[in-house]
Parts: structure tokens; sequence; C-alpha cells
């Protein structure tokens, strides 16, 4: 079994869900009392709150570099991005590392390819959604991806800031987001990434009249993949 290197605190509430995950896929493939070999370092999040705009990413670019460097010296045999939006500069931290990089949105394009959906909706952080850095892994796929408008995105983006990061989930903030995806469906999308790891703790799969696609789910299990592979 290999050594997974998770970096969390990005936000604590999902990075609970990727440890409970991982350990679970990990004893439900080899039973017994086997659970995954997992280093963890979370971070503040405060001191790790995304910029909107890529430029500035420089100085968390840095720090994610570092973490991960510590982790694979440390004995990680892989790294894990307990978040979608620092998947923005993986490609970069990967060129600084000499173990792989788990990729959520390689994972999620995947799931999303095997089930033959041509129209997917993607939500996340405004990064998640208006950079290139998920829908690049989708349109390899020959996946069309559907983002909500400019108000909508700013929405969703103030609320994982502003709600969820902070373990907050309330009703009013969940018929927003269905408002969001029903009218995202009608345009065609026939699934909906949530792509933000928190998201699962609002939207359930009984919300929606399409496949909902969990990138925790589906980052965790293809983190247990590479680890018993």
């Amino acid at each position: 079994m290999k050594t997974l290197g998770l970096i969390g605190g990005t936000t604590w509430v999902s990075t609970i869900d990727y440890y409970r995950l991982i350990n679970q896929k990990t004893n439900e493939l080899l039973g017994g009392l086997n659970s995954a070999k997992i280093l963890l370092y979370s971070v503040n999040f405060e001191e790790f709150r995304p910029p909107v705009d890529p430029s500035d990413w420089e100085e968390l670019t840095a720090k994610f570099t570092a973490i991960a460097q510590k982790l694979e010296h440390d004995g990680a045999d892989g790294i894990v991005f307990c978040a979608n939006t620092p998947h923005l500069i993986a490609e970069g931290v990967r060129q600084k590392l000499g173990i792989p990089l788990i990729h959520i949105a390689e994972a999620a394009a995947e799931e999303i390819a095997s089930r033959n959906i041509k129209k997917v909706v993607l939500l996340g952080t405004r990064i998640t959604m208006e950079q290139d850095f998920f829908k690049n892994k989708l349109i390899e796929k020959q996946i069309e991806v559907l983002i909500p408008g400019p108000e909508d995105r700013q929405l969703i983006h103030n609320a994982i800031f502003e709600e969820f990061g902070k373990d907050i989930f309330t009703a009013k903030t969940k018929a927003e987001f269905l408002r969001i995806i029903n009218g995202l469906i009608e345009q065609g999308g026939e699934g909906v990434i949530l792509g933000c790891t928190e998201f699962p703790h609002l939207i359930k799969p009984e919300d929606c009249s399409v496949p909902l696609f969990d990138t925790t789910v589906l980052h965790a299990n293809a983190a247990v993949k590479f680890a018993l592979g």
C-alpha cells in the first residue's frame, strides 16, 4: 500500500470527508482492520484564501509546492489537494515533485465520460468556474461545460467563503443553488459537477433531476486506486 500525502484545511469541513472516504474505501476493498496510510498537512485556510485572479497566485503556489515537497520528503508516494480550487496550480506543482499528484478534475472527467454524458454543469468557486484548469480536463473528453452567469457565479463564490467554509448550510442558500442548477439543466445540462468539496453537504442526489458528480468522492476513490494499485 502506498502512502497518500493529503494537503487539507481548504476547508477543514471537506478535509474530514476526504479522511473518512479514503479510509472507508480502503477498508471496503481490503477488509479486516485495513485503513489508508496517510500523511495529512492541514493548513490555516485564512492564510490560504485563494485570489480570484490567477496572476495573484504566486505566493500560494510557493506555499503549496513547499508543503507537497515536505510530504514527499516525509514518505508520501502521491499528493492529494483536498479541494478543487488549488488544482489551478496543480500542473506547476507536479513539475516540482518526483511523485504523482492525483488530479481531481481528471478523476471527474473520467467518470463523466464513462457515463456517456456530453454536456455537464460545473459549479465551484469563481476560479473553478471561470478558469480553464478544470474545464480543459472535460473538454479533452469531448464534454461540453455549462457554467452560471456572472451574478450567480458570485453568489456561489460568496456562499463558499461566507458559509460553507464555516460549516454553515442553510435552506435559503440551497434554494438559490437549486434555482441555478435547474436553469442550467434547462439549457441542456445532462449532469452536475459539485466542483467544490463542500457542496455535497448542501446538494444531495435526490435534489436533482440529473446525475450529480461529487468531486470529493471521485477524488478520494482515485486516491485509493492509486494507493492500492
